[in-house]
This record gives structure tokens, C-alpha cells and sequence, in this order.
């Protein structure tokens, strides 16, 4: 089965935080995934589906592997990103927190439109606006996604795939030092 294949080949993350597919090792199963969401094919129906022209838009793709205790506090998107989608593919989840939850305001997080758990397959795309909320409750563990995003231009993929670089080497330099800590 796909979905088998996609899991085995998914990146070995083992750290929370976003991290671009340049820093990251995975296989066949897993890149065929990613093509398919790097298609026009794919790029032409989220355009019929927000009736919007990305043509000349680049494209964003991160990963992440594990949740910790801060993620996912509530916020909208950066206004460089135009559509998020996200694409979880964890097997199953039981786990109250950790559901994405689309909001209706910015300070109340059970105040929610829709609530979604990221179980394998499931795919939820959005527009970005200045009231696109979204958050969920804490979750500590493995929590697989693919975000990918349309942004305004170059130099936003230039830039956040930098931070997300520069923040993925500062926890493999500072990883040893939390095992220190407990």
C-alpha cells in the first residue's frame, strides 16, 4: 500500500520545529509524494479551489516530525505565505491535543470552527488572511505533517529556509546539553 511505503520512507525527525527537505534524508515513496504535491496538477486545483493565480509563485515544503509542549499556540500565518496545506500522516491518534483547530478569534482556543486530527491521509488547505487562526491544545511526541506553502516570492523561501537551517543546527550543537539537564 502507498500510504505503508510514504511512512517507511518519511524523514527520520526527532526533534519539534519545521525543517525544509534540504535538511532532511528520506526515501523514494516519500519524494513520489512530494512531486505529486509539487505538480501543476496539484497547484491547479487548489487554484480552482481558492480561485487564485499561483503561477508565479514558488513553493515552501517543510516537515516535522515531533511536537513539543509550545507548539501550536494560536496564530495566522505570515503574510508571505498565500495558501498553506498541510498533509499529516500519522497512523492513528488518540491524543486530545495536537488536533489542528480552526478558530474563530485569536485568544480562545476552544472556540473552534472545525477541529481535525492528524491522522495519515488527512489534507486541509487554507488561505491565508488576517483571520485564518489556527492552533491546537498541547501535544508532547511524534506528530507527522507536510506544510507546503505558496508565498509572495524567492526571497521568502531564501529566508525562512535559512532560519529553519539555522534553527535545525542549533539543536543538533545544543541537543546534547538538554540530556545534561534532566
Amino acid at each position: 500500500q502507498a500510504r505503508d511505503g510514504i511512512n517507511e520512507d518519511y524523514p527520520k525527525v526527532n526533534k519539534p520545529g519545521s525543517f525544509p527537505l534540504s535538511e532532511v534524508k528520506f526515501g523514494p515513496k516519500f519524494k513520489e509524494l512530494i512531486d505529486d504535491l509539487n505538480s501543476p496538477e496539484f497547484r491547479a486545483a487548489v487554484e480552482r479551489k481558492f480561485s487564485i493565480d499561483l503561477t508565479e509563485r514558488p513553493t515552501m515544503i517543510t516537515v516535522r516530525g515531533r511536537c513539543s509542549q509550545k507548539d501550536g499556540k494560536i496564530h495566522t500565518d505570515a503574510k508571505t505565505k498565500i495558501i498553506t496545506v498541510l498533509l499529516y500522516l500519522n497512523s492513528k491518534w488518540e491524543n486530545d491535543g495536537g488536533r489542528l483547530r480552526l478558530l474563530r478569534s485569536d485568544d480562545n482556543l476552544d472556540d473552534f470552527v472545525l477541529e481535525l486530527a492528524p491522522t495519515a491521509g488527512t489534507l486541509l488547505a487554507f488561505k491565508r488572511s488576517d483571520n485564518s487562526w489556527h492552533g491546537h491544545k498541547p501535544f508532547v511526541g511524534e506528530r507527522r505533517v507536510i506544510q507546503l506553502n505558496w508565498v509572495t516570492d524567492e526571497e521568502v523561501v531564501r529566508r525562512e529556509q535559512s532560519r529553519h537551517r539555522f534553527s535545525a543546527t542549533m539543536k543538533k550543537i545544543f541537543r546534547p546539553f538538554s540530556v545534561l539537564r534532566r
